[in-house]
């Protein structure tokens, strides 16, 4: 079962992320956001941030990121910062600097030694993150509408 290899084999292939799992926006340090966060893609958090979360992807509250909010919901959180409020995840990860103060419900659940959590933990088989509406396209086609009335003087 856990025996050494005698031949030395092909180092294994490496695996790229899954374009959710990758980092496609930042809030920087000594930012401050208000506001409602939706969408696809990875956002990592370094400032301050006020307001709901609804992501198609990766969110990391980084150390020096602030988040309070009502409903973070993601595919996946990692949480090195603070979060106050409730988290709806597939996967929840709080780093050993990591402080939540909020209901938590997920499918996967992880922490360091270190980590803080206050509030309730509901692990479930699947996790419904809920709808993030795409944007619509920029060039979409508008629908004719019916000519306006004649106007009478």
């Amino acid at each position: 079962m856990f025996r050494k290899r005698k031949s030395p084999s092909a180092p294994a292939p490496v695996s790229l992320p899954a374009p959710t799992e990758r980092i496609t926006s930042v809030l920087g340090t000594g930012v401050n956001w208000k506001g409602s966060l939706s969408g696809s893609g990875g956002v990592r958090i370094e400032g301050a941030f006020e307001g709901d979360v609804t992501l198609r992807g990766l969110l990391v509250v980084g150390e020096t990121g602030r988040v309070t909010c009502q409903n973070l919901r993601a595919n996946t959180v990692v949480v090195a910062g603070a979060v106050k409020g409730d988290i709806t995840a597939e996967r929840l990860e709080i780093r050993s600097t990591g402080r939540v103060w909020g209901n938590v419900v997920v499918a996967a659940f992880a922490t360091e030694d270190g980590a803080f959590l206050r509030g309730q933990v509901r692990m479930e088989e699947h996790v419904e993150i809920g709808t993030v509406s795409p944007p619509e396209p920029a060039n979409a086609p508008v629908e004719a509408e019916s000519p306006p009335a004649p106007e009478t003087f």
